[in-house]
């Protein structure tokens, strides 16, 4: 089961039979103070999805050519298209963790088991983890454009941000 955050705070306390203590009460208020900054993120993030993903695709097979050459893993229409497939997914569970502050939904629907998933399909999970940092870095140029934002220090946000991504290319790797 995914928790958010408020839910797996609240859940930790109850499992130990305690009240929420002050660190975690502080926390849970700053993420409640950080929210719009959050549905900010995700909103721009998940706005430029589609070029997000094409422009992370494109720069990946620019540096690995070898991957749409015949014989590669993204050789032919169908391969390349579930490899922009595979990133859209992991961008979309990126904003989900970044909405809830909380990588579970992350880990628990997109990465549980993708590694061996790609083993197995003999697809080269280093490349897949370049793809995945080609959308941190543009998913973080994006987020951390101060035009048109809420207002305020958005630093530990970004690095949380980045965290998501730098999980998920674990992952494949």
């Amino acid at each position: 089961m995914v928790l958010d955050a408020f839910s797996r705070v609240v859940a930790q306390a109850d499992a130990r039979g305690e009240y929420l203590n002050n660190n975690q009460i502080d926390g849970l208020i700053a993420l409640v103070k950080d929210g719009n900054k959050r549905v900010d993120v995700v909103n721009r993030i998940t706005s430029n999805s589609s070029a997000i993903v094409t422009n992370a695709a494109r720069s990946l097979f620019g540096e690995q050519p070898q991957l749409i050459a015949p014989g590669g893993n993204a050789y032919t229409s169908r391969r390349a298209a579930a490899c922009l497939r595979d990133l859209e997914i992991i961008l979309r569970y990126v904003t989900y963790a970044i909405f809830t502050g909380d990588a579970s939904v992350l880990d628990d629907r997109a990465l549980n088991g993708l590694r061996e998933t790609y083993v197995a399909l003999g697809t080269p999970g280093a490349s897949v983890a370049v793809g995945v940092d080609k959308l941190k870095e543009a998913s973080l140029a994006i987020a951390g454009d101060p035009n048109n934002i809420t207002r305020g220090d958005c630093s530990s946000l970004l690095a949380e941000v980045a965290s998501y991504f730098d999980r998920a290319a674990a992952a494949v790797r």
